[in-house]
C-alpha cells in the first residue's frame, strides 16, 4: 500500500507536469489521478469528482492532493477535501512532483513535507552576470 496522489490544477497544467515526470522517471510509483479545472467548470461537480477520486486512490495510507495556486478554484476544491487522511500542498511544480515520485515509501505527512521541500528547493533566481 502507498499514498495516493490527486493533482487538481487549472486546465492541463497537471497533465503536462504528470507527462513530464513520467518521461523523466518512467512509470510513476504512486497511484495518481488528475482533475482539470476550466473556467466554465462547475466547482460543486468537480468537488464530487475529487471526492470519488480520493476514495479510489486511498488504499489506507491517505492521499496527497497537489494543486497549483493557493486561493484559486483548484485550491479551494482541494481545501474542502482536507482531513486526517488527505493532505493538501499548493504551488505544484516539476521539482515538487519529481521529489514526491522519488519517495513512494514515505507516509502521508512525510510525503507532504517532501513535496514542499521539492517545490522550494526547485526555485532559483539566477542573477545577471557581467
Amino acid at each position: 500500500m502507498s499514498v495516493g496522489i490527486l493533482i487538481i490544477t487549472h486546465n492541463n497544467i497537471g497533465l503536462s507536469l504528470y507527462e513530464a515526470v513520467t518521461s523523466v522517471i518512467g512509470k510513476t510509483p504512486l497511484p495518481t489521478k488528475l482533475l482539470s479545472v476550466s473556467q466554465d467548470s462547475d466547482p460543486e461537480k468537480l468537488l464530487q469528482q475529487a471526492r470519488q477520486q480520493i476514495e479510489e486512490l486511498d488504499e489506507g495510507q491517505g492521499v496527497l492532493v497537489l494543486t497549483d495556486m493557493y486561493g484559486s478554484t483548484p485550491s479551494n476544491i482541494a481545501c474542502k477535501l482536507a482531513n486526517n487522511q488527505v493532505n493538501i500542498v499548493a504551488g505544484i511544480n516539476l521539482p515538487m512532483m519529481l521529489r514526491v515520485m522519488n519517495y513512494p515509501q514515505l507516509n502521508l505527512s512525510q510525503l507532504a513535507n517532501k513535496a514542499v521541500s521539492g517545490g522550494h528547493e526547485g526555485v532559483f533566481h539566477y542573477p545577471h552576470q557581467h
